[in-house]
């Protein structure tokens, strides 16, 4: 792994693909009495997220702890950080009381943590979508009252595809509002290929699912009707930039190409091998490209943050014009924020 030249600058990483949960989750209960996500904290480094009386998986305590975080981020080299919700945490198959009672309360901690890390984390909250007027109501408190940033959803609205009319009055807002859009799959990918459970669910079924919203927002008419939306999927928009010149072939749309639809799209470095990052450049360009973690759920990957861009560079997989682009400047686009400069 490469090593700074003394004297010379490194660009500033953000890392636009991190989650959280809030530590005052835990004695969260709707109104409903619904069992939804809450955090269990069992000591200082360590908790689980419940749902009832079901551990969904263990964690550690950057996931809620501001400083735990935020040490992470340096030793990373992380200059700005996005943090969104887990996505278990998007509870589209709730009551739409109960899910706007906990996306507000989510929002309103996740906007508390912003404000606490003097500059350092930037935030994307959560909406009630199975309810779209509802979810309307919240991003415009978010952008507004909450100073976020824009919001995270997922890839399906408890089986409502990205697409479906339904859905028109969101994006309306997210474009009007000016909201970065952050798409996440859901569900661990279960349900989105043939075979379930591992590896298939993590290995194909997250890159399919987030495929298939990708899919609709390109092809099924969203970023026609909505082209100043600012989205951005996860994980390098799964498998959908290789499977995009099928989807165009088979489409044959006339008037605005697909290819300018699907180049408005941002999309993150999860992609677990440099090789893949040359098709993301050359299929989403070289200003759609950000660096995303998935922090802190894969240590190793959040501590290669930056060399895995840089080191693409220098194995000639990527062009060393695109990397600070890459590291800092798309994201802060994707964000509608002023770029970040380089430090030392």
């Amino acid at each position: 792994m490469s090593q700074p030249e003394p004297g010379i600058s490194r660009p500033t990483v953000v890392d636009a693909h991190a989650h959280y949960f809030p530590s005052t989750m835990g004695g969260f209960a709707p109104a409903s009495g619904e069992e939804l996500p809450r955090l269990v904290i069992d000591d200082e480094r360590s908790g689980r997220i419940m749902i009832g009386d079901r551990v969904f998986r263990p964690v550690t305590s950057q996931l809620w702890d501001v400083e735990h975080r935020l040490q992470a981020m340096d030793d990373a080299g992380v200059r700005l950080q996005v943090i969104s919700p887990v996505p278990v945490m998007l509870t589209y198959t709730a009551s739409a009381a109960a899910a706007q009672e906990y996306s507000a309360a989510v929002n309103d901690a996740l906007a508390a943590e912003v404000r606490a890390s003097a500059g350092r984390l930037v935030g994307l909250g959560t909406v009630p979508l199975q309810d779209p007027a509802l979810a309307v109501t919240e991003l415009e408190r978010m952008m507004g009252d909450l100073g976020l940033r824009g919001a995270e959803i997922g890839t399906t609205i408890g089986g409502t595809e990205l697409d479906d009319p339904i859905l028109t009055p969101f994006w309306e807002a997210a474009e009007r509002l000016g909201a970065a859009v952050f798409v996440h799959p859901v569900d661990g990918g279960a349900g989105a290929v043939r075979r379930t459970g591992q590896p298939y669910d993590f290995g194909m079924g997250m890159l399919t699912d987030t495929a298939i919203a990708a899919t609709g927002l390109v092809f099924g008419g969203v970023l026609e009707q909505f082209p100043r939306l600012r989205i951005g999927l996860a994980h390098g928009c799964g498998a959908f930039g290789w499977v995009y010149p099928r989807l165009r072939k088979a489409h044959g749309v006339w008037g605005v190409g697909p290819d300018e639809r699907m180049r408005s799209l941002w999309v993150d470095t999860l992609v677990l091998d440099p090789e893949h990052l040359r098709l993301l450049v050359y299929r989403f360009g070289a200003d759609k490209v950000m660096v995303g973690t998935d922090h802190p759920f894969f240590p190793d990957l959040f501590a290669a943050a930056g060399s895995f861009v840089r080191d693409a560079a220098e194995a000639h997989i990527l062009d060393d014009d695109v990397v600070e682009p890459i590291l800092s400047g798309n994201a802060m686009g994707f964000l509608g924020l002023p770029v970040v400069p380089p430090t030392v």
